[in-house]
């Protein structure tokens, strides 16, 4: 979800007086924060051009929370970044365990690019607990030199092209039952860990997911620790873009006017009622309301936890998640996580479980909802920062 109103914009009257010196100004991203989407260019070592493109794979609040340590010849080992979690809105750290899947399907495919026939071992140590992350790798990326060449994957030619759009979308643009089958069609004959796909572009299934989108957004909003996570990732303005390169960019003109006129408040969180809470719902609203669609992602809780085997399943919705949208972008389609409604903190708890029985018919112990998503069309908007390559690697 767009989280960049959540800073909480007061002295309103300021508006009028600074409008006029904006004329011409642009919003664009700095030019340094979003070179990465130019792609790798050539490189002797395949293992960091391979990571060039797994470095924009889609990811919770932005925080790219990966390192991989490179010494081992022909292999990539991936490690959780965990100065990079979220433990507000992500408790349980669900969502960060779902970004590494992500990144492991991207850096698959750019490998297979290049002809290596990628295997992947999960959790090589063992896994994270349920409910926690440590320092033991996530997974282990290698291939045997001289090895017969892998098929390429079609969906490499989206990677640069895969963008989260964050805005309304065009309600004059129905999305066809036929657009969610070849969103499953990128998913693997035999899904693991009881991953399945779901979704619905029935009117009668929206309007209930639509008023679960607004309602989990204003638990969120109102949630004190929760809304000021989002409020510490967000950088205003070209220099703090440019530095930090992740988090939740603002660029805007006029909003970067007022944060140098101290008119944004980045120390309180919004109040129910104020400007700023209005001003943020009505955002979260736009989403909601023009979501032409939904689509999820779920696994099998009951099968997967007795067998130790939960983190794995998260790190399978990741790769099937990023998959799938690199298929929405071929179709011209868009899909944007909803994540609200499926985090896991106290306050959340009667839309998460609101969100489970509308998709899936089932409480989470049985099946859980790792992925939801709205659908539907919109132009194209601008990709969102990265860091480079080298800000990853350890070792």
């Amino acid at each position: 979800m767009d989280r960049r109103a959540f800073i909480r914009l007061v002295g309103g009257g300021a508006v009028a007086a600074i409008g006029g010196s904006l004329a011409g100004c642009s919003g664009d991203y700095p030019a340094v924060a979003v070179a990465p989407w130019a792609g790798p260019g050539s490189s002797d070592d395949v293992r960091r051009w391979a990571l060039g493109y797994a470095i924009l794979a889609p990811n919770s609040h932005n925080r790219q929370p990966w390192l991989v340590d490179l010494r081992e010849p022909n292999a990539i080992t991936l490690f959780v970044d965990r100065e990079r979690m979220l433990p507000e809105t992500d408790p349980w750290f669900r969502q960060i365990v779902v970004s590494q899947g992500t990144f492991i399907e991207l850096l698959v495919i750019a490998l297979k690019e290049r002809g290596i026939a990628a295997q992947v071992q999960l959790f090589p140590q063992g896994e994270f607990a349920p409910r926690a992350v440590d320092a033991r790798a996530v997974a282990r990326v290698s291939w045997a030199p001289g090895a017969p060449a892998s098929a390429k994957d079609p969906l490499f030619a989206q990677i640069l092209r895969r963008r989260t759009a964050k805005v309304e979308y065009d309600t004059t643009r129905p999305v066809a039952p036929e657009t969610l089958q070849a969103l499953a069609s990128v998913l693997p004959p035999q899904t693991p860990y009881g991953l399945r796909f779901g979704g619905t572009v029935d009117p009668s299934r929206l309007a209930p997911l639509r008023t679960l989108c607004l309602d989990s957004a204003k638990v969120e909003v109102l949630t004190p620790a929760t809304v000021m996570e989002s409020v510490r990732l967000t950088r205003v303005g070209a220099d703090e873009i440019a530095r930090y390169r992740d988090g939740i960019c603002i660029n805007e003109p006029m909003l970067v006017a007022l944060d140098k006129l101290g008119l944004f408040d980045r120390q309180n969180p919004p109040t129910e009622g104020s400007a700023a809470y209005k001003s943020t719902m009505a955002r979260f609203e736009g989403h909601s309301r023009t979501a032409m669609g939904f689509v999820w992602l779920s696994t099998d809780t009951a099968a997967n936890a007795p067998a130790r085997r939960t983190r794995s399943a998260e790190v399978s919705a990741g790769r099937a998640y990023v998959r799938q949208q690199l298929k929405a972008t071929e179709l011209g389609l868009q899909m944007h996580p909803m994540s609200q409604a499926p985090q896991e903190f106290p306050a959340m708890k009667p839309y998460y479980e609101q969100l489970h029985a509308l998709t899936v018919g089932k409480a989470a112990s049985d099946e859980t909802v790792q992925m939801f998503c709205r659908i539907g069309y919109c132009a194209d908007t601008q990709h969102t920062p990265r860091r480079g390559v080298e800000a990853i690697v350890v070792a």
